[in-house]
């Protein structure tokens, strides 16, 4: 009943992009974090959020004041004056300001700088911190007015990613490898191709923070039942197997991405129940002497989540290739029973890059310039579907 309550509980979920962050006054306050030495403190704001927003921060004379504009922010009925240092400020006023923009305005003591200002993404609230720093008259270089000042800034940065400790783990799964080639093509393996593109790929990850693993880094043979038990311990949020395949000449080309196909879901558990040792099924469940009729509506219980997850990652990879120019097949997303898309756990798909086959594709393989767009092309769509995901994550009912 627990199960039924969960399922019907996700079904009727709002839609998350409709729901503005909120400001958590508890966890917000003003405070000094220093002294004043006969003049005014430093001072630092902090404003817990319960998402990452786009924000702005600046100075504004006459008097002097602190403006933090917040994006998609909904900063509710709070008074001001109850958040925790309130009383360090002369006045605190806030509220929507125009176009889904709010602004909280802090009256400042003296004249100050920016001396930082950034975004934490924690795993319940996000905080912004403005640190405040005092400085003589002479030094003060506020925007002329608060109306003027949004003509001279920037846009706001997107919100940051989550910090070191929460990242985000993509296990990269190089197909084929050591005495298993792959499909085969005027002198090029697919085993070669696809594990030069997946160390590109980790690499473009990386410099974006995602925390990235391979199942091989080397020509070298791993098990279908090995790739999906590396992912299953390195926790992985994404799986991602890469492949090149050979069709007979003008049968296919182009991109394809791949994902389970639940008709073939019963089946196939049956085959993964039988194949894998009890305990590495599930992440953190251990189904030891569990009979099989239980593993199986486990297993199908888990798909409830990472089926339509791994769906929208597939939509997210077709649409980047789609606005890169990326060529694709008639048919870009297309089920399948591919071994390494089982686990029921982690949202997982096959990405053919294309066609070792083809002239056209396996030129594009052999190609830095065609490489380095497909993997900008392929990073773009797990980071997007990554904040995608931790979007959602946050209107999951506890």
């Amino acid at each position: 009943m627990k199960w039924l309550a969960l399922i019907l509980a996700l079904l009727s979920l709002p839609a998350w992009a409709d729901e503005p962050a909120r400001l958590d006054l508890g966890g917000s306050a003003l405070v000094a974090t220093g002294r004043g030495w006969g003049g005014p403190k430093p001072l630092e704001l902090r404003l817990a959020l319960t998402k990452p927003v786009p924000y702005r921060a600046f100075l504004v004379g006459d008097p002097v004041r602190l403006v933090v504009d917040l994006q998609g922010a909904d900063l509710g009925l709070a008074h001001p004056q109850d958040m925790f240092g309130a009383d360090l400020s002369p006045a605190i006023r806030w509220g929507r300001d125009h176009d889904g923009w709010s602004r909280i305005v802090v009256e400042l003591p003296g004249p100050y700088r920016i001396d930082s200002a950034g975004q934490k993404v924690g795993a319940a609230l996000s905080q912004i911190t403005v640190a405040l720093v005092p400085v003589v008259a002479r030094d003060f270089a506020p925007r002329p007015s608060a109306t003027a000042a949004l003509r001279g800034l920037p846009d706001p940065a997107d919100p940051p990613q989550p910090a070191p400790d929460d990242r985000f783990t993509v296990v990269l799964d190089p197909g084929h490898g050591g005495h298993d080639p792959g499909a085969l093509a005027e002198g090029e393996a697919e085993a070669n191709l696809v594990l030069v593109f997946s160390l590109e790929l980790r690499a473009a990850l990386q410099a974006r923070g995602v925390d990235v693993q391979l199942t091989r880094g080397d020509d070298s043979f791993v098990s279908l039942e090995d790739r999906m038990t590396a992912a299953r311990q390195a926790r992985a949020d994404l799986f991602i197997s890469l492949h090149a395949d050979a069709l007979p000449q003008g049968q296919a080309a182009g991109a394809t991405v791949y994902v389970w196909n639940p008709a073939a879901d019963a089946r196939a558990s049956e085959q993964l129940v039988l194949r894998h040792r009890r305990d590495d099924l599930l992440a953190g469940v251990d189904l030891t002497g569990q009979d099989d009729a239980l593993t199986g509506v486990l297993m199908d219980f888990a798909r409830v989540d990472t089926q339509p997850r791994s769906e929208r990652f597939a939509n997210w990879l077709i649409s980047r290739m789609s606005l890169m120019g990326i060529g694709m097949h008639g048919r870009p997303v297309q089920g399948a029973t591919f071994s390494v898309l089982k686990s029921p756990d982690i949202p997982s798909v096959l990405l053919e890059l294309g066609f070792i086959s083809d002239h056209d594709d396996r030129a594009n393989l052999l190609n830095p310039q065609w490489r380095e767009r497909m993997v900008r092309v392929v990073a773009e769509a797990i980071t997007g579907w990554a904040r995608d995901e931790s979007a959602r994550s946050t209107m999951l009912r506890q």
